[in-house]
């Protein structure tokens, strides 16, 4: 059953990624008046942890792989081989709960496109 998620998962992260690469060429200085959101729970300095683990450089990073205790959910996660780049990063922003079942993170998600899109252009910035 995990498997069949994780490949139906993957699936539609390919053909986001496809229709969605213009979206994603978003102004960062928007996403970060969104990350406004994101920084009650997580902080944007390396290592700094909050009540959610530090994003920075989380564009490229594999998953529940940083110093941070991670819910089994998000271990296994990142253990399916999933990777947190823009198409996968917009499911998660959409709905954390719906793509990671069990994660910590009571977040509801970020339902606008563009506002994802813009974030998502921030965090890359983070490196």
């Amino acid at each position: 059953m995990r498997n069949s998620k994780t490949l139906l998962l993957a699936s539609f992260v390919s053909v986001a990624g496809f229709f969605a690469t213009d979206a994603f060429a978003q102004d960062p200085a928007a996403g970060q008046a969104a990350f406004r959101k994101c920084a009650v729970c997580h902080a944007i300095v390396e290592g700094q942890n909050k009540i959610g683990p530090s994003l920075f450089g989380v564009v490229g990073r594999t998953p529940g792989t940083t110093d941070f205790r991670y819910s089994p959910a998000m271990t296994a996660y990142g253990t399916d081989g999933n990777v947190w780049d823009a198409a996968t990063l917009d499911i998660y922003i959409e709905n954390p709960r719906v793509v990671v079942p069990g994660t910590r993170m009571s977040f509801p998600g970020v339902k606008d496109a563009d506002e994802r899109a813009a974030l998502i252009a921030y965090l890359d910035t983070l490196k």
